[in-house]
């Protein structure tokens, strides 16, 4: 990835973008990771400053108040968003940064920095393998899962405002696919 390229991972929800980006980091360390900030509760296996930056709501309305996102959405009942200083700090030192976030999001960072980003999209194979990976993650309850799964079609209509889409019916094809995007588009 060339430096200060910025490569956009988006999907819905369970299509794998965030196992498809730790996949990405482990391979390429010289990559750096955007940390997006949320106000969504911190699971059992997440730590603060490295999978999210976990705010109270009077925080990230601070942010949001004092104009520090690029991009921020409600999600799912919780609000998610990408700082301003993340992208620049990685542009002025000329690092190559890797974000994983929601499809609006995506679409937003796409069109603040056309020349600068590589935008992903990454597909489900079929709608009842996202189901069954949803439910199989085991980290929410049902109602949570229904909320996901109504926003799906919404999510899928953004695919064509995306340079790349990647199917992820096979994890490893998944993540050597959008490896050779990240290296040919650099």
């Amino acid at each position: 990835m060339n430096k200060g390229r910025f490569t956009v991972i988006s999907a819905p929800s369970g299509a794998g973008k965030t196992t498809i980006c730790r996949r990405l980091q482990e391979a390429h360390p010289d990559w750096r990771f955007s940390v997006s900030a949320t106000t969504r509760r911190r699971r059992a296996h997440e730590t603060n400053g490295a999978d999210y930056t976990f705010l109270s709501d009077e925080q990230f309305d601070a942010y949001v108040d004092g104009d520090k996102f690029i991009e921020w959405e409600w999600v799912h009942g919780h609000r998610y968003g990408t700082l301003h200083t993340t992208l620049q700090s990685a542009r002025d030192a000329g690092h190559a940064l890797l974000l994983d976030v929601d499809v609006k999001g995506g679409v937003n960072i796409k069109r603040e920095y056309p020349e600068d980003t590589i935008a992903i999209f990454v597909v489900p194979p079929n709608l009842d393998v996202l189901q069954q990976r949803l439910r199989g993650r085991g980290t929410e309850e049902e109602a949570v899962i229904q909320t996901r799964l109504a926003r799906v079609q919404e999510e899928l209509s953004y695919q064509d405002e995306f340079d790349h889409v990647v199917v992820n019916d096979d994890l490893d094809q998944a993540v050597r696919e959008i490896e050779t995007i990240i290296m040919g588009d650099s």
